[in-house]
């Protein structure tokens, strides 16, 4: 955040432009309860003090990890000084940066045997995959209990299981990038040969429950919404996440209505 008015105090506006967000946002938070303005001026305005700008710093940061409002109006209840606020937050970002330099990590491997022509090895392409990530978003679109089912079944494998389930995907992947670069349309049969066996894969991964094709269509459209489903196909070719939702989703319409 940039350098303040002077008086260890700032106003609404400034703080905002200084935390690159809005007043609007700034005056959000204080309606929840999580940024309560230091006082309020003779003329309506809002100001903020130094442990205001801990705190929003703080706010900002929890936000970024993906962390809900609420959740983070829990943290920040129990935190009862800057100073403790600052080292939870730095021990935060150093967890971050780890994760960060063992991803970076992972993924050159990942990219020296894809160039090298070698065969990926599961344990590796996901020594930092952690399913729990998901989990706001998985409760979202299908349910706590969706959630909890499967982080049961999951915690429920052998290392062995686990490893072979990601393994699976990854050939499954690497098999439609090799599709998209033949040029096979997603209503081949080379490529519905594939794609049953994705359905396969995900019904597995649903602990038994077959996917409607609706679903199966969605899962489909998912993964070129996001990124990161996204680029576990198009690592096998720029476009390839395409074949994959268009596969789906002539499957799901020709063998699941």
């Amino acid at each position: 955040m940039g350098a303040g008015s002077g008086t260890g105090e700032w106003p609404i506006q400034e703080l905002a432009r200084a935390a690159g967000t809005t007043s609007r946002t700034l005056r959000h938070y204080g309606q929840l309860g999580l940024l309560p303005p230091s006082r309020i001026g003779a003329n309506g305005y809002r100001y903020y003090d130094e442990r205001s700008l801990v705190r929003l710093q703080r706010i900002l940061l929890l936000r970024e990890l993906g962390m809900g409002l609420p959740v983070i109006g829990e943290i920040l209840a129990g935190e009862t000084d800057a100073a403790t606020a600052l080292r939870a937050q730095l021990d935060l970002l150093q967890g971050e940066q780890d994760r960060i330099r063992r991803r970076i990590e992972s993924v050159r491997t990942t990219l020296g045997k894809l160039e090298r022509g070698e065969r990926l090895v599961a344990a590796e392409v996901f020594e930092e995959f952690d399913h729990t990530q998901y989990k706001d978003e998985v409760t979202e679109r299908w349910g706590a209990e969706a959630y909890e089912r499967g982080d049961r079944w999951w915690n429920a494998l052998t290392t062995t299981q686990k490893q072979r389930f990601q393994q699976d995907q990854l050939d499954i992947a690497a098999d439609y990038g090799r599709a998209w670069q033949a040029g096979l349309a997603p209503d081949s049969a080379e490529v519905r040969a594939i794609t049953q066996r994705h359905y396969e894969w995900v019904t597995m991964g649903w602990q038994g429950r077959r996917p409607s094709a609706k679903e199966f269509a969605g899962l489909g459209e998912m993964y070129v919404a996001d990124e990161r489903f996204g680029i576990n196909y198009d690592r096998h070719g720029k476009g390839t996440v395409e074949l994959v939702r268009d596969a789906m989703k002539y499957y799901a319409d020709t063998y699941l209505e």
